[in-house]
């Protein structure tokens, strides 16, 4: 007998699960689009795959589905006006590109350019969760930015990630 589990208990539950915040794009077929992501993991590194969870409901979620391939873009903490304009439906797609520069990789995907690291990938396969898709992506290409830092968002905040100087102990 499995428990029942109330639904707003959950998400304030899953608000206490800090996620690194990535903007996912894609261009193809069925056009250029975006959106901003915290439900990004690793699968595997052989071969190197990495899944994106995107809500069916997302008017992003056709043109992943259609042009079969993004990447994913972590970002930095001076990238949280960038994440708040890709994560709102009030901006256009042209509004939300021309808020950074991008280039191109492997697979034509918008690549931010200075992320902390981009992920170029193809996706191989798209599995339905509840109101979700799961997407499992093979990695084509990785370009990693300068000095890692990072942006996750926690108990429904951004936070800054910066990296901790160590002292070296001899022993």
């Amino acid at each position: 007998m499995s428990a029942i589990v109330d639904k707003g208990e959950f998400r304030e539950a899953m608000s206490r699960l800090g996620a690194a915040v990535n903007i996912i794009t894609t261009d193809g077929p069925a056009g250029l689009h975006g959106l901003t992501a915290s439900a990004v993991c690793s699968v595997t590194d052989d071969p190197p795959t990495l899944l994106v969870c995107v809500n069916r409901a997302s008017n992003v979620h056709a043109a992943l589905s259609q042009n079969g391939v993004l990447c994913v873009n972590v970002l930095a903490s001076r990238h949280q006006p960038l994440s708040d304009l890709f994560g709102r439906g009030a901006h256009s797609v042209e509004q939300r590109f021309a808020g950074a520069e991008w280039r191109t990789m492997h697979t034509g995907s918008p690549a931010l350019a200075d992320a902390v690291v981009s992920l170029d990938c193809r996706i191989d396969q798209i599995t339905e969760v509840g109101t979700h898709s799961v997407f499992f992506c093979r990695v084509a290409g990785i370009a990693l930015g300068g000095q890692p830092e990072g942006l996750i968002y926690f108990n429904r905040a951004y936070h800054d990630i910066t990296p901790v100087e160590r002292e070296l102990c001899d022993s």
